[in-house]
Order: C-alpha cells, then structure tokens, then sequence
C-alpha cells in the first residue's frame, strides 16, 4: 500500500440495516463446508444499506452445518434462497465453483436484474459496500465491473492481497448485467477470474478494483488456501496461469513477485514449476487463441513498462 493511505482498521459487526435502498442485483455464493466464517458474510450482506433483490446460496456437498446457516438466515429474510446441488463428493475449485455458480443462474426467478455477483462464503464487509460499488459502476458506462480491495490477517496486521487496480477481486465480483453477457460469464476453470477481466478489456469494457476506506473486503482465509493446502494452492495457480496462455516470463515474473507472500519463496517458486511442468506434459490450454494473443501482448508490454520503470 501507499505511505498516504490509510491503514485498514478491525472489521466491525453492523446490526441489520433498517430500510435498505433495494437494487436490481442478484447475488450467488457457491459454497461447500463454509459454516467457519459463513455467518459474517452473511451478517454483511443482510447489514448492507443497499440489498439485493435475490442471493443464491448454492449448497455444493457440504457435510457441515452450512445449509442450516443458510436456511436459518432465508426464514428472516425472504431474498435469501439456499439451492443444493448434488454431491460431487470432494471441493473442486475453479472450474467446480463456475459450476456451482452456474448453477445458480438457472435457478433466479428475478429475471429483470440488472446486476450479478459471485460471493464467497469467507468474506465479510461494512453495511456501505454495496453502496459505494453502485456509484463507482454509475459513474462510467463503460465500467463492468468493480470490488474493494481485499485484506486478510496475518502475523497480528492486515495485509493487502496483492493485485494490479484493474484486476477485480474474484472473492465478490460484481457485474453490470450487460457486461457480464457480453464476455460470455465465467470459463468453467481455475483460471476464470483471470479470463472474465481480460475478456472485458479486450472487447472495450475497463473493470477496477478500488481503494476505499469504506469498501475493505476482510478475506478470511489466505487465498488459495482453501483445498487441502496453501502449497496444493499454489501449484493449482501454477496450473491456472498454463492453461490461460501466460507468456513464460509473465508466469516467471508472476512466481518471482508472489515470493514475498506465504508460503514465502516457496509458494512463488512452486508457481513457476507447475506452469513449466504443465506445459511439458502439454496440459489443455484456453482455447480462444485470439484471447491468448491479447493477452500476451498485454503481458510483454507491462514486462517492459516494468523495466523501463513506467507504471
């Protein structure tokens, strides 16, 4: 973060907001053994001052007591909806969680929404939220879609999750309906939430990740760190940036950059090796070749942007 910035404070619990604005916006949450933290997503959700008009909670398999979370929350509040879908018997991440997510598009019964979000079931944030990402999305009409910033604790401090500003936090995306069509939803894979925003720059749309004091994300789990382990995460990283077309010094200096982050140097270097060792075993790859195109020139151009030191 920026010396002038403001550091992010402890999270506080809001009491369910009074008369909230209600908006055009369905939200959908795959979630699979969430009930650890899914009661502060909820209880941010139901604080917001702006509320959706429907939020799917898609049951992918859980063996814990997330369904009676949801369905403990759905009898005080009508606009929340729980929907099980089959047990595939394990988390599958990325593609499962489209899936899921998918999934839940077919089961919304508000079909004159204007806005959708995908919401994981480990997050929490202030009743303004929502409020503060509709006047960023009403502000430019090119804008598909927006977050805050994402923060987890770690070591006694809150640490920023590190992302480039244009790159929409994959925790809690939230679209303009007519952007969200456009680039054709979420790839079914780990990668999607690299795809979706790059799709959208390649056809026109911007997508921002914004700075704001009011509009913090609280991540409670490292990301990646959700199946089995932070190491599995990130060789599954790895993975996700073969199959999204990475031009090999991008994914270098990606595992370079991630070094800092836990698992320290390891995680970084674990990155780099499933990517090369993906594309040794010539692992399936995106197959839009007019995207992968795209997306390396994008890539060599913030490469050499980097090392002439221009932002």
């Amino acid at each position: 973060m920026q010396g002038d910035q403001q550091q992010p404070l402890e999270p506080v619990e809001a009491p369910p907001a009074v008369n909230p604005r209600i908006v055009p916006l369905v939200i959908i949450s795959p979630v699979r053994d969430e009930s650890k933290y899914l009661r502060l997503t909820m209880d941010s959700i139901v604080a917001q001052t702006c509320r959706p008009v429907e939020w799917i909670l898609v049951d992918d398999g859980s063996a814990d007591t997330t369904p009676d979370i949801v369905r403990e929350y759905a009898e005080k509040y009508p606009f929340i909806r729980l929907v099980p879908r089959q047990n595939r018997g394990f988390r599958k991440l990325g593609g499962g969680v489209i899936a899921a997510f998918n999934f839940g598009v077919e089961h919304i019964e508000n079909k004159d929404y204007q806005y959708i979000a995908k919401l994981d079931g480990d997050m929490s944030f202030g009743p303004l939220y929502l409020e503060h990402m509709f006047q960023k999305l009403d502000e430019d009409p090119k804008l598909a879609a927006v977050s805050g910033k994402v923060y987890r604790h770690e070591d006694g401090q809150y640490i920023e999750e590190s992302h480039i500003d244009e790159q929409v936090a994959g925790q809690f995306k939230l679209y303009k309906r007519t952007a969200f069509e456009d680039i054709g939803g979420f790839v079914q894979h780990l990668s999607w939430d690299g795809i979706d925003v790059h799709t959208a720059w390649m056809k026109g749309w911007k997508t921002f990740c914004y700075y704001d004091p009011k509009a913090w994300l609280w991540h409670h789990r490292i990301m990646g760190s959700s199946d089995k382990h932070i190491y599995e995460g990130r060789l599954r990283w790895g993975r996700g940036n073969w199959y999204m077309g990475y031009h090999p010094l991008y994914a270098i200096a990606t595992g370079i950059n991630r070094m800092r982050e836990k698992p320290v140097v390891i995680g970084g270097l674990l990155m780099i090796f499933s990517y090369f060792w993906s594309a040794l075993r010539r692992l399936p790859r995106y197959e839009n070749l007019e995207f992968r195109r795209y997306l390396r020139q994008w890539q060599m151009a913030r490469l050499k942007n980097f090392i002439l030191g221009k932002k």
